[in-house]
């Protein structure tokens, strides 16, 4: 298994549509107004990926037990906006703007961006297993006890591909995954 380059991503972008839409350079900066962003796009060896404007912010305004496998959604609060803030020691999730569709001999791992991760927010790491496809529904976990704040349509989170020598014998279409072509953002399934 091998971390693919910036040449390689780019030519299964081009072939194979493998992220839409894909931008092929880092994006520091706005041009129309020299704003200053948290960069995305084509990196090295791996792809920024940016957050949608819509936010599911957590509460705990009901008093309701976390439960992976009975999830109460009433402990979100909807939010749409370019700034998302995340109350001290809470979270919130969105989505990539960006669509994925893995191949069959490669895996995907998500990885929170440093400029985040320095202010004490994390995005949780989460691997996109061969052939699964959909926008990616990203954790953003504020580990302080200070409000903190997610950009939206800016640079989030870094994901790195891992090519195998031979493709899987069972993938996640073959699986019929519960999260196979999920849009926007979505809640955790039983």
């Amino acid at each position: 298994m091998s971390i693919k380059s910036d040449k390689w991503i780019t030519k299964m972008c081009q072939e194979n549509g493998m992220i839409t839409p894909f931008v092929p350079s880092q994006i520091k900066s706005n041009n129309e107004n020299n704003k200053k962003l948290i960069s995305f796009g084509l990196s090295s060896y791996g792809y920024d990926v940016r957050c949608s404007r819509n936010f599911k912010i957590f509460t705990n305004i009901n008093s309701a037990t976390v439960d992976p496998k009975n999830f109460d959604s009433d402990s979100f609060i909807d939010f749409e906006g370019d700034e998302c803030i995340i109350p001290p020691n809470s979270f919130a999730l969105a989505s990539t703007i960006e669509f994925f569709k893995i191949p069959r001999d490669v895996l995907t791992i998500c990885l929170g961006k440093s400029t985040y991760a320095r202010c004490g927010i994390i995005v949780n790491v989460t691997p996109l297993e061969p052939e699964w496809e959909g926008h990616v529904t990203l954790e953003f976990s504020n580990t302080t006890s200070l409000p903190a704040k997610i950009y939206a349509e800016e640079g989030v989170a870094q994901m790195l591909f891992f090519q195998s020598d031979e493709e899987c014998e069972t993938s996640y279409k073959d699986r019929d995954g519960k999260y196979q072509g999920q849009e926007g953002v979505t809640l955790p399934k039983a």
